[in-house]
């Protein structure tokens, strides 16, 4: 550890600067040779460390979600190519370059952090071993040594001695317990924080390795800090878990207002925001704008969550535009000034001609255009009957050039006369 601390010993006396500063001020408050003027010197440094990296974290956002939408393709050219490894290799590069995907800009936090925390424990350690380190003099460090954290000593180690402890004016069981829970603890946040991502902000739509990993890394990620953790001191383990709760805290703000597509947190967010857009009119902040934007630009690639919010929006009579913003539906305002009353905002549906019966059918198509409707027996004039009970009497003489209709039951064409009836 000490070689690697070496490599990072340029950015040792910063580190100690900013923590010399904080405790002058903490000191002030709760006495400079106390625990709390320590620690929250140390916890500040987490702070100003996290804020300088906020723009590093935004950058890992994208790439992890770029990540993600690639894992199809990906996956596809390891099939194509699982027998050649290097035209593997050649068209994964292809695809980073063409899409604008830098693999390793997930893990820019961690890599831009790791540089603090070897500094930290490098002067964390240099005050457990009696030695002044930046701008940490002797009288600096005999106040660091007399500092306790629930009767721990920043500098003291779950693995250190008794002997070791005792030198520390502190004891070995108080030591042991607090570094226990704080690796407890530190366990714990790391392992909330993965497990909210996997079942609040990913994608359930697209079942790829990428999730996997990271399911395999919620459940590796505790265990690796519980076996290193025995070997750092209770000023890093501070350091370590303030890091923790700042990430599990950030990560739950940006599930809250930026939710990955497609994940369960966009369900809820979309659902929340269809609420508020229904009631007011119109999308608050850059923010919401913005999501509702991407969702306009997406148009047919909408997911299912995406498109109940749009259809939300046109039922209660509003329309979602290319800019972001929400106004009110056309068709929606022109039903509202023809009826006088509020309407749902959704097209009206086109009404279907019913269906006719086969006798209604039959009997327009054999009726001739333009002839008049047939009159049942009841709706016949009087005149009309008399002379239709005549002409059966007597019907019309063969080759008088006068055509029969064929009545029901009888064939088409003339009828024979019938012969007269014998006396």
């Amino acid at each position: 550890m000490d070689t690697i601390a070496s490599l990072f010993s340029f950015i040792t006396t910063p580190v100690s600067w900013v923590i010399v500063q904080f405790h002058s001020v903490y000191g002030a408050i709760f006495g400079p040779d106390t625990g709390w003027a320590w620690g929250l010197s140390i916890v500040s440094l987490v702070i100003v460390i996290r804020i300088c990296l906020i723009p590093l974290f935004v950058k890992q956002i994208k790439a992890t979600r770029a990540m993600q939408t690639l894992q199809p393709e990906m996956k596809k050219i390891q099939e194509r190519y699982k027998n050649d490894r290097q035209r593997q290799s050649e068209e994964m590069m292809k695809l980073y370059k063409d899409t604008g995907t830098n693999p390793l800009s997930s893990c820019l936090p961690i890599l831009a952090q790791s540089p603090f925390f070897f500094a930290l424990y490098h002067v964390l350690n240099s005050i457990a071993s009696n030695d002044t380190v930046g701008v940490i003099n002797e009288r600096l460090l005999a106040s660091a040594q007399k500092a306790h954290i629930f009767g721990a000593p920043l500098a003291a180690k779950f693995t250190d001695s008794e002997e070791k402890v005792q030198a520390l004016n502190a004891s070995l069981t108080d030591v042991r317990v607090v570094t226990a829970l704080m690796i407890v603890l530190m366990s714990l946040s790391q392992f909330y924080t993965q497990r909210q991502l996997m079942t609040k902000n990913v994608d359930t739509t697209v079942k790829t390795p990428f999730m996997q990993q990271q399911k395999m890394l919620m459940y590796v990620f505790p265990i690796i800090f519980a076996v290193f953790g025995i070997n750092f001191p209770v000023g890093v383990l501070v350091y370590w878990l303030t890091t923790n709760v700042w990430t599990m805290g950030q990560q739950m703000y940006v599930i809250h207002n930026n939710p990955t597509p497609g994940s369960k947190a966009q369900a809820a967010y979309l659902e929340r925001l269809s609420k508020h857009v229904t009631k007011h009119g119109r999308t608050r902040g850059r923010g919401e704008r913005a999501i509702v934007k991407a969702i306009v630009a997406k148009g047919r690639d909408r997911n299912e969550y995406e498109r109940k919010f749009i259809n939300g929006l046109n039922k209660a009579g509003l329309a979602a535009q290319a800019d972001g913003t929400v106004i009110k539906s056309e068709a929606t305002a022109a039903a509202q000034a023809e009826d006088g009353a509020p309407t749902t905002g959704a097209a009206p549906k086109r009404q279907q001609p019913k269906r006719q019966t086969k006798a209604k059918r039959q009997s327009g198509a054999a009726k001739a255009p333009g002839e008049p409707t047939s009159l049942t027996k009841t709706d016949q004039p009087q005149g009309d009957a008399k002379s239709a009970g005549a002409a059966q009497k007597n019907p019309a003489k063969p080759g008088s050039g006068a055509r029969s209709k064929a009545q029901s039951g009888q064939r088409k064409g003339p009828q024979r006369p019938k012969s007269p009836s014998k006396k």
